[in-house]
Formats: structure tokens, sequence, C-alpha cells
């Protein structure tokens, strides 16, 4: 398996399928997007060589994310292709949940385990204020569906932002108290493009832990291949509340992801000033020149991101390498 010099071990690719996305998120691409990358973004069979060699390093799940993954015309071939790699035991997709009542059960079909829609507020009114899309009702329906299918695991992210959501945990727990999802606040994160922005809207996710705590909320274990969230539990809701802090103490200690970007660059953090291009390595079938080229790609993997110094890296906007 994958190791960097601090000991810790990497099953889970974050593979950005586009820059693209039709939203146009307040914290993210406010002014849209040119889509110039569109011609140059990693094919199938590049996608399949890829995570082929990332499974026979010991990756075991796969998040297809963006820009906006279902933009792609072939993503039920991407999540086909990766379902079917020997060694991957998950396939999850992140999506802004736009096509998600029209295209989830083709996404079934081709193998999607798990799921995250973001949903950024429960009021229309301001999840069109935030998105740029009057599609709140829309999007529900859709979420609603999908569980309905029974896919295996269904989460809501929602950047926290000061002057939009910080009032509605009240909501959210409700939405919750009869879904079986997980709904996850997740910090806005500092990129190039929003220090302006970001000095406005950022709340720390410690304020909402603390109100979960004191309403009886408990604090779950991580799975092997989970992201960084802090998941918590009430017995009285069937779904579940997650933090994504990347500000709190010790938020990378147990890093196990990597980031591959559309244009087949690998990032080691979603902040760093370095990546890396491997796309020449996919010109062809040899898994064995990927497996050198990560690990020691690794030995450069620094023990923690510079976020509380302000220093970003070459993020300019999470639409690069999904977040």
């Amino acid at each position: 398996m994958l190791q960097d010099q601090f000991n810790r071990r990497f099953s889970y690719l974050r593979l950005s399928l586009t820059e693209s996305c039709n939203f146009r998120c307040s914290y993210c691409l406010p002014d849209g997007n040119e889509c110039s990358s569109r011609a140059e973004e990693l094919t199938l069979p590049e996608i399949k060589r890829l995570v082929t060699a990332f499974a026979l390093c010991g990756t075991r799940k796969i998040r297809l994310t963006g820009g906006e993954p279902s933009l792609r015309r072939d993503l039920c071939d991407i999540i086909a292709t990766c379902k079917a790699v020997p060694g991957i035991e998950q396939v999850a997709m992140t999506t802004n949940g736009y096509r998600l009542k029209r295209d989830i059960q083709s996404w079934l079909d081709a193998g999607l385990d798990a799921l995250n829609v973001s949903v950024d507020s429960l009021d229309p009114a301001t999840f069109a204020l935030v998105t740029g899309q009057d599609r709140l009702p829309d999007i529900l329906e859709g979420i609603d569906l999908a569980s309905s299918l029974g896919i295996k695991k269904l989460k809501l992210n929602t950047v926290l932002l000061r002057q939009h959501n910080a009032g509605e945990l009240p909501d959210f727990m409700a939405f919750v108290k009869q879904r079986a999802v997980t709904l996850r606040f997740i910090e806005l994160m500092q990129t190039g493009d929003n220090n302006a922005f970001f000095a406005r809207q950022h709340l720390s996710g410690d304020s909402i832990k603390q109100q979960l705590l004191a309403a009886g909320w408990l604090l779950g274990v991580k799975d092997a291949h989970a992201g960084p969230a802090q998941e918590f539990f009430h017995p009285q809701h069937q779904g579940g509340i997650g933090l994504i802090m990347p500000y709190s103490k010790d938020f990378c200690a147990d890093c196990n992801r990597l980031r591959v970007s559309s244009l087949g660059e690998l990032y080691l953090c979603l902040f760093t000033e370095q990546h890396r291009s491997l796309r020449h390595l996919l010109a062809q079938d040899d898994p064995e020149a990927v497996r050198q080229f990560l690990q020691h790609s690794l030995l450069f993997k620094s023990s923690s991101h510079a976020l509380a110094e302000q220093k970003t890296g070459a993020t300019r906007h999470l639409a690069m390498i999904g977040g």
C-alpha cells in the first residue's frame, strides 16, 4: 500500500472528471468558468489505467468529483469501468444534484455505491442566492428518489457560510430525523481567489459541534476508508450530521487520500503548491511505472496543510480538484 514518511496509508483516490460546473456557487465559481479544459480531460482508457494502478497500490475507494462530474457524457462508462477494476471496493461520487432525479437510476445500474449531494441551504431563496440556481425542490426530490432506490451511502454536503446558513442547524436536524442520510457541514476553505469572501463568511465548525453535543448527539466511529469528517448520531434521528473542519488541530494526522485532476495531475494535498503530471504514464498499460511515480511522489508529502498561515497553495478554486 502507498505510504508516506509519516506512516499514513492511502487507500482513497479522489478523481476529478472535469473542472467545469453549471452552478455558480459563491464560494467556488461565482463568475462561472470558461470550460477551456474540457478537450484535455482524461479519457476513459486513461482513467482505467490510472484506477488500475492505484488499485494495485492498495486503493480501495474511488470518489468521482469535479467541477460537476455529471457533465461528462461518458459518466456511466466511467463508473462501470472503475467498479470493474479488481480491488476497488467502493465507487462514490459528489454532485450538485442538477441531473440527480433524471440520472440516478443509470448511475446505480453502472455500479455507483455512494453519493454526496451539495445542498447549501434548505431555504429555496438562500439556496438560489448561494448557488446561482433555483433548483432546490428538484434536487431534494432527487435525494428522496436516490434513497428510495436503495443507494448504499447517501450524504449531503453543506458549506458553512456565516451570513447565509449558519442559523439553519435546527432545519437540518429536522431534515435528517426521518431520513437515513448524513448531512456534513464543511468549513469554508480559503483558496487563491476568495480572500475577501473567506474573511466575511468563514465560520468554525466547532460552534456546530458544541450545539450537537449539547443536544445529545454522539460522535461515531469512522470506517477504514472514510474521509476526514467527524460524524455524529442521535438515537431519535435516522440520519447523522458530520463536520469537516480543516482548520482544527491534527486535521491531517489521519489523511488517507490522494487527488488526481481531470488533466492527470497528482495533488498530494488540496492546498499544495506542487502538483506533478502523471498523464504521460497513462499512454500505455504500465501500472508499475505509475506505482513507482506515486511512491516517489509521496516522499514529498507534507505532514499538514498550511491553511492557518493563509497559505492556500496552487488551488485557485475548488472546482480545480474537487474539494
